[in-house]
């Protein structure tokens, strides 16, 4: 029991708190933005800045965050899943019901 616990604790010492500056424009983040790289329980916190209103969808964690021009709007979670995480703007309505998405806006990698 005490050698789990022990296993935790170093895992959440290991963990960073670390901020992403995101900003669309014309319904894209710039090129160097649109991969992240982080490790499994790292507090993630999305700075998301936009031209247009719109909504964006972190699939995986399934967080959707409204947006609007001239406003800082902050997508945080923490990276406990690994693997690869996009983020796509909802463009509207599917004939189920559902919503459609646009192109990927931002891949998250989330590493062990």
């Amino acid at each position: 029991m005490a050698l789990a616990l022990s296993s935790a604790l170093t895992v959440a010492a290991d963990a960073a708190e670390v901020t992403y500056a995101l900003t669309i424009a014309n319904g894209r983040v710039p090129d160097n933005m649109r991969l992240i790289r982080v490790k499994q329980n790292d507090v993630v916190k999305l700075e998301w800045r936009t031209d247009k209103p719109l909504t964006v969808h972190l699939h995986g964690y399934d967080i959707e965050q409204e947006l609007k021009p001239g406003a800082v709007t902050e997508m945080t979670f923490t990276a406990r899943a690994t693997g690869r995480f996009t983020v796509e703007p909802h463009i509207g309505r599917t004939s189920s019901g559902g919503h459609a998405h646009g192109d990927v806006l931002v891949t998250i990698e989330v590493y062990p």
